[in-house]
């Protein structure tokens, strides 16, 4: 797909990986609607946006409140017509063993890394559809294709919407929706700080990261979500 002039949804757009796509598909023309829970962030980058010519909407939103999502969906067609492409990029971390995690973090972890995407994935189909297509980009995880002592919670939640995902592409081919799913690795970004859970736990998985491969930079992971739009890779891979 060709990014020039496609209006786009990024959410969790203020910072990390959301921020440096917004950047990107700014920069190849497109018109973007960005989404996140840190307004005066997402302020400041759609100000940017706006300064360098670009067309951006800001639209605060949490993503676990589905009033919220449907509303940014309705502002996105309101302000511009249509809705070409969605990047369910908003998700957060949880560092925690199954013995004894904390189902409350758990529960909100689930809220925002799976129903935070099937939220705006119900919410653009229609308008997608009666477009006669569009594009769905899931921000997965490595993580939810291993098994990782601490991380079991996390990758549950990459796993759920892995398998979301697939099932939505074969459901919305008819459609001429595609669906795709990215799988970035370690990034470096503010995840793994404001992740849930354990925290000494968050900072012995961090070390060992960082001393077994170097992190990707938001803006490489950003690369690789735009060679996917563009070329529409079912699955997007680092060392693709």
């Amino acid at each position: 797909m060709d990014i020039k002039d496609k209006v786009t949804i990024v959410t969790g757009a203020s910072a990390g990986i959301g921020r440096a796509v917004a950047l990107r598909l700014s920069s190849a023309g497109a018109r973007l609607a960005l989404a996140a829970r840190s307004v005066d962030k997402l302020r400041l980058l759609t100000d940017n946006l706006k300064g360098g010519s670009g067309e951006a909407l800001m639209v605060p939103t949490d993503m676990r409140d589905r009033a919220e999502v449907e509303h940014l969906v309705a502002e996105t067609l309101k302000r511009f017509g249509r809705i070409d492409i969605l990047i369910n990029n908003a998700g957060q971390g949880m560092a925690g063993v199954v013995e004894n995690a904390d189902m409350g973090d758990y529960l909100k972890l689930i809220e925002l890394n799976v129903f935070g995407p099937v939220y705006a994935m119900q919410a653009v189909i229609p308008p997608m559809r009666q477009a006669g297509g569009g594009m769905i980009v899931n921000i997965s995880s490595m993580v939810s294709k291993m098994h990782i002592p601490g991380l079991g919670f996390y990758a549950s939640t990459k796993a759920a919407l892995n398998i979301l995902s697939e099932t939505a592409r074969d459901e919305l081919h008819k459609d001429n929706i595609r669906v795709l799913t990215v799988f970035p690795r370690t990034t470096a970004t503010d995840f793994g700080p404001n992740s849930l859970g354990d925290r000494q736990l968050r900072q012995r998985q961090r070390s060992a990261a960082s001393a077994s491969i170097p992190a990707d930079s938001a803006d490489y992971v950003a690369g690789k979500i735009l060679k996917a739009i563009e070329r529409e890779t079912a699955e997007q891979y680092m060392a693709d």
